[in-house]
């Protein structure tokens, strides 16, 4: 299906009105706005402990097998990355929305930064596709299973320094203090987008206080490019807090947790964000997060290794030998054969194909049951919770598989999966009853689309449950 690119037009400067203090979370919102300075300082700090974490344990020895986190930094870092990092960012966004691009990311800050001397050109059409998050998502999942990148230094150098250095290649040749490989190209914008409009926090835009204000201000950058006045949602808005306080009009708020997937129309989202939440958050991430463990993959190998013996077809057990193509690490024991690679990657396709044609054929029959066009698409975004908790305890899963050799008692554990499963599921649920409760359709084609949809959720739901009380 192909999608009408919108060109993103420069964004004005917007004013900015020192109004009279306000209470609660518009407070809030204004101090962080003075606070710019210390947000700085913030990101740089981010910036050191990043490159830090990144860059020295790629270029030391291995750790041995009797290492510990407090003992080696190539454990600390690893632990730090992906045991507390990477799945409390994901938390993070959902709880309090894209807080951390606009005040934590060191890939933000620093293509941000560069572009204040960089080209300043404009953005070419071809890199502003809709449909790059989806690409950048999958291709950087798969390639980080394909290196082991939560195992090894060198992977997580390649794969994270690498996106970090083309957003600050961006940021040198595109925009002017914007973030535009952030709103475009960034492997996780995507997911972000979509997770933070489950936030109980945003930016709320008042639009007749922005008509009614004839006040002079100084002047803001919005540098993820967000149309301010015309703001309506937290997709794209990274909470920076510059414009709290703009013109009286623009504040910190609260709302019902998931009320933006709810008034979402049905053709007011884009096919490859659909996509995303059901091939990719839903799909590629349980094969990505599920492979390893599963007793079927080695069933399967081993049964593809004898009928290769016994046929004299060496080749594919033969050792890849390139750590950047396939994990290889004779010095930990850890090598991958040419066989071991094929089946990773057509696991991590086979249950994506699974499990997002499944998601996929659900919401397009609630679709024709409504008898809404598009509404596929927006229904999509009821899922999110459920596909964004789900990778949550996927990377949950990382965290306590470095903490499990430190002695940390974990008989919390299944209790916590469960009831963060359950949290999903009824929450998409909510989100499915009250979606459709909104639309036109008949009492008959609610009910009916009120099954189907839940539905989808029927074999992700089995393969997290298989993954974790089974495997």
């Amino acid at each position: 299906m192909s999608t009408r690119v919108i060109p993103i037009q420069p964004v004005p400067m917007l004013p900015v009105v020192r109004g009279s203090p306000r209470p609660g979370l518009a407070a809030l919102g204004d101090f962080l706005r003075r606070r710019r300075r210390a947000i700085l300082a913030l990101q740089w700090f981010i910036v050191g402990v990043y490159v830090l974490l990144l860059a020295i344990p790629a270029f030391t020895p291995l750790p041995p097998e009797s290492a510990r986190i407090l003992d080696h930094f190539t454990r600390f870092a690893q632990f730090v990355f992906w045991g507390i990092w990477w799945p409390f960012v994901i938390l993070s966004i959902i709880v309090v929305g894209r807080a951390w691009c606009g005040f934590l990311c060191p890939e933000g800050a620093l293509t941000e930064w560069v572009s204040r001397w960089g080209a300043g050109r404009r953005m070419p059409r071809a890199l502003r596709w809709s449909g790059w998050p989806f690409v950048g998502f999958l291709m950087t999942t798969v390639y980080g299973q394909m290196l082991s990148v939560y195992e090894y230094p060198k992977p997580a150098l390649l794969i994270l320094g690498g996106s970090t250095l083309a957003a600050i290649v961006v940021g040198l040749l595109y925009g002017s203090e914007k973030r535009l490989w952030c709103r475009h190209l960034c492997p996780v914008s995507g997911v972000f987008a979509l997770l933070s409009r489950l936030a109980p926090l945003h930016y709320r835009v008042d639009r007749e206080a922005w008509a009614r204000s004839t006040a002079k201000a100084e002047r803001i950058n919005c540098a993820p490019l967000v149309h301010i006045k015309s703001m309506t949602g937290a997709a794209d808005c990274h909470m920076c807090a510059r414009c709290s306080g703009h013109k009286d009009a623009i504040q910190l708020a609260a709302r019902w947790p998931g009320r933006e997937v709810v008034e979402t129309a049905a053709g007011a989202v884009s096919p490859w964000q659909s996509r995303l939440v059901a091939w990719g958050m839903i799909g590629v991430a349980a094969g990505a997060f599920q492979w390893s463990a599963s007793p079927w993959l080695v069933a399967v190998k081993q049964q593809l290794a004898a009928w290769l013996v016994e046929h004299e077809l060496l080749a594919p057990l033969r050792e890849v030998g390139h750590w950047w193509l396939f994990t290889y690490y004779p010095e930990a024991n850890d090598v991958f054969t040419w066989l071991d690679g094929a089946i990773l990657i057509a696991y991590i396709a086979a249950t994506a194909l699974a499990l997002g044609a499944w998601v996929s054929l659900w919401l397009y029959a609630a679709e024709r049951m409504l008898r809404l066009p598009q509404a596929r698409h927006a229904l999509a975004l009821t899922l999110t919770p459920f596909a964004g908790l789900a990778i949550f305890l996927g990377l949950l899963g990382l965290t306590t598989s470095q903490l499990a050799p430190e002695g940390v008692g974990l008989s919390w554990l299944p209790w916590l999966r469960g009831c963060v499963l359950f949290v999903a599921v009824a929450w998409s649920g909510l989100l499915i009853r009250a979606w459709i409760e909104r639309q036109t359709a008949s009492r008959a084609r609610k009910l009916a689309a009120r099954v189907a949809v839940p539905a989808a959720l029927v074999l992700p739901f089995c393969a997290w449950v298989i993954f974790f009380y089974r495997w």
